[in-house]
């Protein structure tokens, strides 16, 4: 009798086990879950020059590594912007400092040093100051030996209010450079004079501080930085096997780097439904996250997507990436 117990006991622990199981695999299993529509592309910095990513650091001057330009654009100009949202580009995502007068300059480097004709930061040149300079001046694709754009960048440097004001419809990824958190207060100061309904086409993220203070001064603005994002991703490793996402994934924006993305509960069907109930947008980068600015460049880079993928996309090449998905 007492074999039986224990024999019974165990069973009933299998039993139990077993309906675990199935029950995770039914209720993360994209094999269940359907999904429509073409992926949302986003296009980094507009139409930009390519350069070779290898080695890079921090501070390395990308403008001296260009590859053999392929097209005339300039990142961050308003001409890439409207080239990237012609070619295809759901969202573009471009990068802001603050200047001396207290606008947005829309430029990617901390310094003026490596494509400008200028030296020191933005913020200490008024806005007016910055447009003087050609922002073509230091790309060059040979070492320095000829530098195909010089002298075509002077005024091209745009402020924030001139990118909203000049695609008042489009979306918009903004990059905060700094980790000042005084100037997520001023983005935040800018931004609010903008209408609820334009304000559903704008995200922003960057460093820790500056996405904080920004986000209480807007708490329904959606918004990302490495805190928003281990906030939300590190609860939901825990508990997603049940279908839970944590409050703090609601509203915010998500960048999973395509060799992180199958560890995620449900992914990638499951999971970008389970974000899209909450108001969050889900974009697939390239590599494991650590690599720089790696996304998704051709149709080669495309068969590395899951199958049917419908969620965001990075990518560098949006002249490439946006043709190749019109054709489809």
């Amino acid at each position: 009798m007492t074999f039986l117990r224990a024999l019974f006991k165990r069973k009933s622990v299998w039993f139990i086990l077993i309906g675990i199981a199935v029950f995770v695999y039914i209720n993360n299993s994209s094999l269940l879950t359907k999904r429509s529509g073409q992926p949302l592309l986003l296009a980094h910095r507009g139409v930009a020059q390519t350069f070779n990513i290898k080695g890079l650091q921090n501070e390395t001057c990308t403008a001296e590594r260009i590859y053999k330009p392929e097209h005339s654009f300039l990142e961050n100009t308003i001409p890439s912007m409207k080239q990237a949202f012609k070619d295809g580009a759901d969202i573009v995502e471009l990068d802001v400092h603050i200047t001396k007068d207290n606008q947005f300059a829309v430029f990617h480097d901390w310094t003026l040093d490596c494509r400008t004709n200028g030296t020191g930061v933005t913020r200490d040149y008024t806005m007016a100051e910055l447009k003087k300079l050609d922002i073509g001046y230091g790309y060059t694709a040979d070492g320095g030996k000829t530098h195909p754009f010089r002298g075509k960048g002077v005024n091209l440097m745009p402020s924030l209010d001139e990118v909203m004001k000049y695609f008042p419809h489009q979306s918009f990824l903004i990059h905060v450079k700094s980790n000042d958190p005084e100037e997520g207060k001023k983005l935040a100061k800018y931004l609010s004079q903008l209408s609820r309904e334009r304000l559903k086409t704008i995200t922003v993220y960057g460093g820790d501080e500056p996405i904080d203070s920004l986000k209480k001064a807007m708490p329904h603005l959606k918004v990302m930085s490495k805190a928003t994002m281990k906030s939300c991703l590190i609860p939901y490793i825990a508990t997603g096997w049940t279908g839970y996402v944590p409050k703090a994934c609601e509203n915010t924006e998500l960048h999973i780097p395509e060799k992180i993305g199958p560890f995620l509960w449900g992914w990638p069907n499951r999971f970008l439904n389970r974000m899209d109930r909450i108001n969050t947008r889900t974009v697939i980068v390239g590599g494991n996250g650590s690599e720089f600015s790696t996304g998704f460049d051709s149709a080669k880079d495309i068969k590395r997507l899951p199958d049917n993928y419908s969620g965001g996309i990075w990518t560098n090449r949006i002249d490439r990436l946006g043709p190749y998905y019109k054709k489809k």
